[in-house]
């Protein structure tokens, strides 16, 4: 009898250990997966070909990707951004400039899309200058005026390869190109080269130098257009922007300026306090195509920003020039198609070249654009990218 009560014990013991197990097992909870690990990218600068010129001059393609996978490409023919990728609020990259997939496009008629304009950006009143006492006649390229350099201008040639590579600065790519005395009507041998570095800070800088064997007149700039929604995507008239410029240099007919600066204030030229564009693009004649006068005062500053609401995307535009042309692609009319098959339709991109005043070889009160042998040109744009 007691042994059978001792038995019936000891497997009431077991029944409620085993019990007490299977109620512990059941609560243990599972290892959490570890998270996946975040896409790390390497800052690199690649080369490939880009096709030739008709009369046989290799052109190649530089690529430049930084850590936070935006890309820009460049080809040596005019120095061209080809593309600028870059992400929105969300992270998706999108081409935010203007411009043709294959080199074939460059090398037809377009409007300067991407590309580096010299000798003169902008435009000389008349095609004429004077400079210690002689004339110097230019191409007029644009009605009786001279534009972006004349008919062959340096976004025309194929530029010599200096360097490319990843550097403490970024990853970068040097272009050079020397424009001989007499080229386009210019005196002087003019050496100049152009460096496209894109930092781990997302910025595109932009740094141009030049020299000269002779007194000449130069004023360098890029003339990308750009969409902050995706280049094609439709017009720019809701992207917001603030221009850091109190005055605009007032133009006549030929958009030559008069040689007068005029306060924007109470006009739609005023983008001091941030504006849709296409806001007041209505109550100005032909769109924005005008020179605004920063007030920065040649240190590298904050001369612009723009903010597209749909992408997040904001692009600032620093720089250590006097000016900056304001142009919302106003001459666009569906004749171009550019990059992916899109049709460019006017105002759907816009452009802020940062640039020494219009006609200044004409206009003594305006900064000098001058350069004398033994000087050297020097000047920086940064391109910064973020998201808001």
């Amino acid at each position: 009898m007691e042994a059978r009560i001792w038995i019936k014990l000891v497997l009431a013991i077991a029944v409620i250990s085993f019990c007490g197990c299977k109620k512990k097992d059941a609560t243990v909870k599972e290892p959490e997966a570890k998270p996946e690990a975040k896409e790390i990218r390497e800052m690199s600068a690649n080369k490939e070909s880009f096709g030739q010129t008709p009369d046989g001059k290799q052109v190649d393609l530089y690529t430049l990707t930084n850590t936070s996978g935006i890309r820009a490409r460049i080809t040596n023919f005019g120095a061209i951004l080809v593309s600028l990728e870059v992400p929105d609020r969300d992270g998706n990259l999108a081409d935010i400039t203007l411009g043709f997939d294959k080199l074939d496009g460059y090398l037809g008629e377009h409007p300067y899309f991407g590309a580096i304009v010299g000798r003169y950006a902008n435009r000389i009143g008349k095609a004429a200058f004077m400079l210690d006492g002689v004339e110097y006649k230019l191409a007029a390229n644009n009605g009786e005026n001279h534009l972006h350099g004349g008919i062959k201008g340096f976004d025309k040639k194929v530029w010599r390869l200096e360097d490319i590579g990843v550097k403490d600065t970024g990853a970068m790519v040097k272009l050079s190109y020397i424009s001989e005395d007499g080229e386009e009507g210019y005196p002087g041998n003019l050496a100049c080269s152009v460096i496209y570095t894109l930092t781990a800070n997302d910025e595109l800088k932009i740094s141009y130098d030049a020299e000269t064997d002779k007194k000449t007149v130069v004023n360098l700039t890029n003339h990308s257009y750009f969409n902050l929604a995706g280049q094609g995507t439709g017009d720019i008239l809701g992207h917001e922007l603030m221009l850091n410029a109190d005055k605009y240099t007032v133009v006549d007919e030929g958009l030559i300026p008069t040689g007068e600066s005029r306060s924007v204030k109470d006009t739609p030229m005023d983008f001091i306090a941030s504006m849709t564009i296409g806001s007041r693009i209505g109550q100005v004649e032909g769109g924005y195509d005008h020179n605004y006068v920063l007030n920065s005062g040649g240190a590298l500053a904050l001369a612009a920003k723009v903010y597209e609401p749909t992408s997040g995307r904001v692009m600032e535009i620093h720089t250590d020039q006097p000016g900056v042309q304001f142009y919302t692609g106003n001459f666009l009319d569906g004749s171009v198609t550019g990059k992916a098959g899109k049709v460019y339709q006017k105002n759907y991109g816009f452009c802020l070249e940062t640039q020494h005043f219009p006609d200044s070889p004409n206009k003594p009160d305006f900064p000098s654009v001058v350069l004398f042998p033994g000087q050297k040109y020097t000047t920086e744009t940064v391109l910064r990218f973020y998201t808001k």
